[in-house]
Order: structure tokens, then sequence, then C-alpha cells
């Protein structure tokens, strides 16, 4: 079923608060509704959101907005082992609660996935990440409604062409909406807690977590019992602390999470970023990196943001998240696109000016 709304106010339908409308708005249920669609007639440009949760309006939207609300998580094929599901997903399905769902049937994947924002959609335009794990990692294939043609496509997952916060369809915006995901979970034991501190959380987690009741309650609901062995949901759960712990919530304040992309250099000169932020510190610094497999270095670009005094700075009504500065929110509720852009702007100058690394957004600006 298609719905359409005018000059519809997107204000809670973008996680960052943005008080913006758009000059069409269509809702729709399934693929089949696309092709009903006369695209030729639709206000230009087009944009497919989902949760509006990984981007920021920079002004009302003069073309059209649609929202999928494609439902529905079916098995569509088990491993002759028991052990590996291949999942359909459709692309109006909140990604969380499809790392719910895979926690439940105790097959690994999209576990470090949780409580990140947003539909199953975009989860391969943006090749969402969090905790050492790509949505790349899970995903077999995706199906998508092309616009030029009326057909429904389906793309593996090397033909999406993922990258650090990136895929094909980035590269194609206005060509393809992405109806469906195929994942690929894992039966077998496969745990990835290198990232941070997640492995150390994850332990402290298995001795408090209430292996003799309900497995699926949240862990602080829990009482002391011995160790119990590591599972998805406890890596689930673990995950939801941390992000609890370190993000505000969009309902609360105002955010599109990780605004910033982690910048990635090559050796010489993360070395020079170490011998810049001891000049300024006046002694030796530990910067905190990941090294790469091809020798470049990745940092954190909220260790950059912290270093040059951010955490906590504001602009107007927009400001740095005081418990992780990798987040702009709209402090305020108030706050205007112009805000956020300028903060955003003098955050980049001065990383840029500080270590020579202009910072690039992960947020999708429109």
């Amino acid at each position: 079923m298609i719905k359409k709304s005018y000059n519809k106010n997107l204000h809670k339908l973008n996680t960052f608060g943005m008080k913006v409308s758009a000059s069409l708005y269509i809702e729709y249920d399934s693929a089949e509704d696309l092709t009903a669609i006369q695209w030729d007639k639709l206000p230009q440009p087009v944009l497919n959101m989902g949760e509006g949760s990984n981007l920021l309006f920079t002004k009302d939207f003069p073309g059209t907005v649609l929202h999928s609300g494609i439902k529905g998580m079916d098995v569509v094929e088990q491993m002759s082992s028991g052990d590996d599901l291949f999942v359909r997903v459709g692309a109006g399905v909140i990604m969380d609660d499809f790392c719910d769902w895979a926690a439940r049937k105790e097959v690994w994947g999209p576990e470090n996935l949780s409580a990140i924002p947003g539909t199953v959609g975009a989860a391969p335009v943006q090749n969402i990440g969090a905790y050492g794990v790509e949505a790349a990692d899970i995903i077999d294939s995706v199906e998508c409604f092309e616009i030029a043609t009326g057909k429904i496509v389906s793309l593996s997952a090397e033909e999406c062409e993922f990258a650090y916060r990136d895929s094909f369809f980035k590269h194609n915006r206005g060509r393809f909406i992405v109806t469906h995901v195929t994942f690929h979970l894992h039966g077998d034991f496969r745990p990835v807690l290198e990232y941070g501190k997640l492995k150390e959380e994850v332990e402290r987690n298995a001795e408090i977590y209430k292996a003799d009741a309900d497995p699926y309650k949240p862990i602080y609901q829990t009482r002391f019992v011995p160790p119990m062995p590591v599972s998805p949901m406890l890596v689930r759960e673990t995950v939801k602390i941390i992000r609890e712990n370190k993000l505000p919530s969009p309902s609360k304040k105002g955010s599109a999470g990780s605004f910033f992309k982690n910048p990635v250099v090559d050796a010489a000169v993360f070395r020079a970023v170490e011998d810049t932020a001891a000049g300024l510190k006046g002694e030796t610094v530990a910067v905190p990196h990941y090294d790469l497999p091809d020798g470049s270095v990745k940092i954190p670009a909220a260790w950059l943001i912290e270093f040059c005094g951010f955490k906590g700075k504001t602009c107007g009504g927009a400001a740095v998240w005081e418990k992780q500065p990798l987040v702009i929110v709209n402090d305020t509720g108030r706050a205007t696109p112009r805000d956020i852009l300028a903060l955003e702007r003098t955050i980049i100058e001065k990383i840029k000016d500080t270590f020579g690394i202009e910072l690039s957004p992960e947020v999708d600006h429109i």
C-alpha cells in the first residue's frame, strides 16, 4: 500500500531532529508498490530514507522522500550441517530487531551491530559497522528495485563494492532502492571480541549473567552467578550496555550517531601525529590506533577531537557529546542545520591545522 503526504514535516522522522520538510513523502510496504509509482512525475530529487538516523538535512528537501515499510525475516536456506542460516530480511525491519532475532536463534553475525539506529535497508548502503564487525561481513546479497527499468535486481556482496562506511549504492544514488537483504549467519562459535575492551566487558558480564534463568533477560536485571559460556545474546547485551553508557539516545538528544569517519593514514603520518601530540603535551603521548594489514593505520577520530579540546563544546544549539566526542548532538533541541555545519567545520579545520589530517563526515548531508 502506498501513502502520500505533501509538504511533510520531517522533524520527527530524522534522529537529528532538524526542523525541515519534504515536498512529497511516500510510504510503501512492498517491492510491488514501487512498480506502481510514476517516477517521472515525482518532485526531484528522490531520497529513500529509513529511520533518518545517519543523515543531516541541511535545508528543506525539494524532492520526494520514500520510506520503506517492507517487513519480514525469513530463513531461505539452512546449510546441511544445520548450523549456518541464510535469512532474507525486509528493508523496513529495524536493524536492532534483526540483531535480537539472530541472538535468540543463537546464531552468530550481527550481535556486534546491536543498538545501531536505523533499518536493515540502510545497512548495506552505509556498510554500517561497530566493534570490529561491518554489515559487509554478514551480507550475502541485496535485492533492489532499479528505478530506470522498474525491475528487481539482486546484487552479490562482491557487486555491492563494500568499503569502510561505503558501498556501490552510495555512488549510485537515485538508481536503486534496497528492498531486501539476505544475511549469512553462522551456527558455529565465532565471536568477534578484539575491538577495544569488548572482550574484557563480555568476560566480566559472563560472570554476572543469570545462567539458570531467562537467558534473554538484560544483564543489569540479573544477580551474580557462576560464569556462563559466551553467546550471541551475551555479546549483544554487552554491546548495548557499552553503547548506552557512551552514546545519547536519539529520543532524548538528537544526533546521527558517529559523525566522522576514523581517518586511515600511512605509517609516516601516524608517527607525525605522535610527534605533534608529544610536542603539544610536553611528554610522550600514547595515541590509540589500529594497524591495518596493508601497513596503514586507523586513528580514532574521537581521540583527535578530544585531544583538540572539543569534548562538550557548543556552537549555537549544537554540541560535541560530553561522553563521546565522535558524536555531535542537537543539544538544545532547537539546533539548526547551520549550527551543526558550523561546529563540523570548526572541528575539521582545527584537526587539520593541528595534525594535518582532514576528517570526513560519516553522516550523509542532504
